[in-house]
């Protein structure tokens, strides 16, 4: 473990040829397989040397620039822990504090936030069809600024979550499947069920869901995805899955019945997800600023959502899952039945069973994120990483 195994996975690392360099990291399904794997042995290295207590500061100088445009904890902090792991300064946009609210443009603002700014990540998870698209146009604005020679370097933009897609939390995910399991290979023909779950509040977003199963397709996995009806996501996703699994060998398949989805389930995944159709009218009554509409929506969603307050992960579920024991995951916070509200997505003893598991899984993102960071801005990442550990320098005293 730590160093020695960092060397390991740093000599699979040089065999591949990852093409991230000065590129951005918006979906995980622009990436090829060969760009996937490579962000699992940089993140894996550098989590083994932090472990190792041996310094990953590659940078002298440079900002990690954040734009939340939605609440979070661990994305925020994984985020500011990734730029401090390379020697990056993070710096968070407050749009509230900037010009923005003045009318500035997003080309203007991403090229004055980018001067001596390495990456940009940015979350914007609520407006469906307008998220992802926002990073494309922060994306092309720093090209411009570049090819134009207003930027020094061209930062990358890296997607912390958007309507779409959540890479640093599936990613993360299969790192941590990838650990309980032993390896990428392992995976292959195990059953992952990921279903949508209740919860006594509404408008999630949908990108939890569509990034777990349009990566897990893609390593030979069984993918369940299960929600009542009315609850669909995009249908971009569903016909990615679809194809992804029959490139690799795997299945996919969507189902109604919770029951039935935790069936012989080696992972199950519950998680609440508000609608398609809800999360479309939503966006709109949030353009329009419709505080009225909004409140009549968040009535009927709670409503609708009742008619499945039976779908929660039990203990009488778990015992449906393969040896009844499969592993529970969620991106967190959970919504906890007796703990955090009356009824939620699982069980109290369910989920105190697995929290330490749970905690382990959001303990990867940091070291994704940094990878991610790593791989846009450095040409050679496997001989930068075979540097830190022939010169090693401790990160802490002792």
């Amino acid at each position: 473990m730590s160093r020695e195994h960092a060397q390991q996975l740093i000599t699979r690392l040089k065999s591949l040829k990852p093409t991230l360099h000065n590129k951005d990291f918006l979906l995980t399904w622009q990436q090829s397989d060969e760009n996937l794997r490579a962000l699992l042995l940089v993140a894996e290295t550098l989590e083994n040397l932090h472990i190792g207590n041996v310094s990953t500061r590659v940078f002298d100088s440079g900002l990690a620039v954040s734009n939340f445009r939605d609440q979070s904890t661990r994305t925020r902090f994984s985020y500011a822990k990734a730029a401090n792991l390379l020697g990056l300064t993070s710096c968070d946009l407050d749009e509230s504090k900037s010009q923005i609210a003045h009318g500035e443009t997003v080309r203007e603002t991403a090229n004055m936030i980018s001067f001596t700014t390495e990456t940009i990540g940015i979350r914007d998870d609520i407006f469906l069809g307008h998220g992802h698209q926002y990073m494309k146009e922060v994306s092309e604005a720093v090209e411009e600024g570049f090819r134009e020679n207003v930027l020094a370097q061209r930062p990358a933009v890296i997607n912390l979550q958007c309507d779409l897609d959540h890479p640093t939390q599936s990613m993360s995910d299969l790192l941590h499947l990838q650990k309980e399991f032993g390896s990428l290979e392992n995976l292959r023909g195990k059953k992952i069920a990921m279903t949508w779950a209740y919860s006594p509040s509404y408008g999630k977003p949908l990108s939890v869901p569509q990034a777990i199963i349009c990566l897990m397709t893609r390593f030979g996995m069984d993918v369940t995805l299960a929600h009542p009806e009315g609850y669909g996501l995009v249908p971009e996703t569903i016909e990615k899955s679809h194809a992804f699994a029959k490139e690799s060998g795997g299945s996919f398949t969507q189902t109604d019945n919770m029951a039935g989805a935790f069936a012989d389930a080696d992972i199950v995944y519950p998680k609440s997800w508000a609608p398609f159709d809800v999360m479309k009218e939503r966006t709109e009554l949030l353009k329009s600023g419709n505080n009225a509409g909004l409140g009549d929506l968040e009535k009927r969603c709670l409503e609708n959502n009742k008619r499945f307050v039976d779908w929660q992960c039990t203990e009488d579920l778990m015992k449906k899952t393969k040896d009844e024991k499969a592993l529970y995951m969620h991106c967190l916070p959970a919504d906890i039945t007796g703990v955090s509200c009356e009824t939620g997505e699982v069980e109290g003893s369910v989920f105190k069973r697995y929290r330490l598991a749970t905690y382990r899984e959001a303990s990867h993102k940091p070291f994704v994120i940094a990878a991610m960071m790593l791989l846009t801005r450095v040409e050679k990442p496997a001989d930068l990483l075979a540097s830190l550990c022939e010169n090693p320098r401790n990160r802490r005293p002792g």
